[in-house]
């Protein structure tokens, strides 16, 4: 695996101890004390929006019984909690004695949002990472075919399974621990060499992924700047904007009927804002988009300890891509066994497509072929890492019953 690492320039360690984490249960709940007193009726909005039960309910139960289920089953459970974009949760499996076949939701996918659907098959491939894992640590060895079937473009991987030594590990047990981080990261802790290095080397196997790091503060300014800029052209385009925003969950019930896309609590908004965002009537596509913007050039951009890309040499062949998700699961989860925050910031990408897709000047297209530096390599997926300020919440799933087709393609 081929990697381009440029030197960090350093920062300083915060001696001793972990980032101080606040109880979201213990705010909320002397929080809604306090509610009940100040908002007379709004208190039953907030039992309503869900204010004193974050991450509870059915929506969030995946979390708590990933390792239920008997033979191959049990591999969908930890499946289902792989990284994917937006949480559409773009995946479906058929389950045999002896194969699990895995698909493409097409039907989730965003829109003008991923036009070619490249965040779709990455999000594919974090499930595939998930699921071989859990299959070695549930006893089976394995066999993977990737873009088996070429008559079913959604047939992303075959997997089969026979009898073999139960042997768990590192990465199988942080399955449930893996966050998307979304708050602002510890500015006085750098990220080490050999902590990057070590990320890296989780990939060398696969001479078809590349990873680039920008760590000095000029090359992160250089990222972060095409970082926020793609958000503005992003949220200036009113289809990519409308196809993003259907993903936002401001409704308790929605939430827990759907349990799916991006919620005020994965958000990681201070408390409070949290409590006000779902107390508050539903806010408005603009007033979402400005919010985002603003945490992009406040928070996301600015406390990155580093960016990195990860890269392939066709952007367009799906097997590639899955591949990409395959590496960014499995280097999420070893950050997060290393208390290390993560997030995918690839704003960057989709302005590069959507500027395809519309067959306008390839700004950001131009941009992140110069970021790269090497004709040879397709850079797909982009995001920061840096220690946490605060724990990254749970974010919704659907129930394994409701990612199983049948033998025909037909949902069980």
């Amino acid at each position: 695996m081929e990697t381009r690492h440029r030197t960090q320039d350093g920062g300083r360690k915060r001696e001793g101890g972990t980032p101080g984490r606040i109880s979201r249960g213990t705010f909320l709940k002397s929080a809604g004390a306090a509610l009940v007193l100040v908002a007379g009726g709004g208190v039953y909005r907030a039992a309503d929006q869900g204010v004193f039960g974050v991450g509870e309910g059915p929506a969030y139960e995946p979390w708590e019984n990933w390792r239920s289920g008997e033979g191959p089953m049990a591999l969908v459970s930890a499946a289902i909690l792989a990284a994917n974009a937006h949480n559409t949760q773009p995946w479906l499996f058929r389950v045999g004695e002896s194969r699990i076949d895995l698909f493409a939701d097409t039907g989730r996918d965003i829109g003008s949002v991923d036009p070619y659907l490249r965040e779709m098959h990455i999000g594919v491939g974090c499930a595939l990472e998930n699921l071989l894992l859990a299959a070695g640590a549930k006893g089976y060895d394995h066999r993977l075919t990737l873009m088996p079937d070429d008559s079913d473009s959604t047939h992303a991987a075959r997997i089969d399974l026979s009898p073999g030594r139960a042997a768990s590990s590192e990465l199988y047990e942080a399955i449930p621990n893996r966050h998307t981080n979304r708050a602002a990261y510890d500015t006085t802790r750098s990220v080490a060499f050999g902590t990057l290095e070590a990320l890296r080397a989780l990939g060398e196997n696969d001479s078809g992924v590349n990873v680039s790091w920008f760590t000095t503060y000029a090359e992160r300014k250089r990222v972060g700047d095409l970082i926020v800029g793609g958000t503005e052209a992003f949220i200036a385009d009113e289809q990519q904007s409308h196809d993003s925003d259907a993903w936002l969950r401001h409704d308790w019930s929605v939430l827990q009927q759907k349990r799916d896309g991006l919620t005020l609590d994965a958000q990681s908004l201070p408390p409070l804002l949290a409590v006000g965002g779902k107390m508050l009537p539903e806010s408005s596509e603009k007033t979402n988009n400005e919010y985002w913007l603003a945490s992009t050039k406040d928070r996301h951009v600015p406390t990155a300890a580093a960016f990195g890309i990860l890269a392939v040499r066709d952007d367009r062949d799906d097997a590639q891509r899955i591949r990409v998700g395959r590496l960014w699961q499995r280097m999420h989860l070893w950050a997060t066994t290393q208390g290390l925050a993560m997030q995918p910031l690839n704003q960057i990408h989709e302005r590069a497509e959507r500027e395809e897709a519309l067959g306008i000047e390839p700004r950001f297209g131009d941009a992140l072929e110069e970021l790269i530096g090497d004709p040879g390599w397709r850079g797909i997926f982009t995001f920061r890492t840096g220690y946490p300020t605060v724990e990254a919440p749970e974010s919704p799933r659907r129930a394994v019953g409701d990612v199983i087709v049948g033998a025909a393609g037909k949902r069980s």
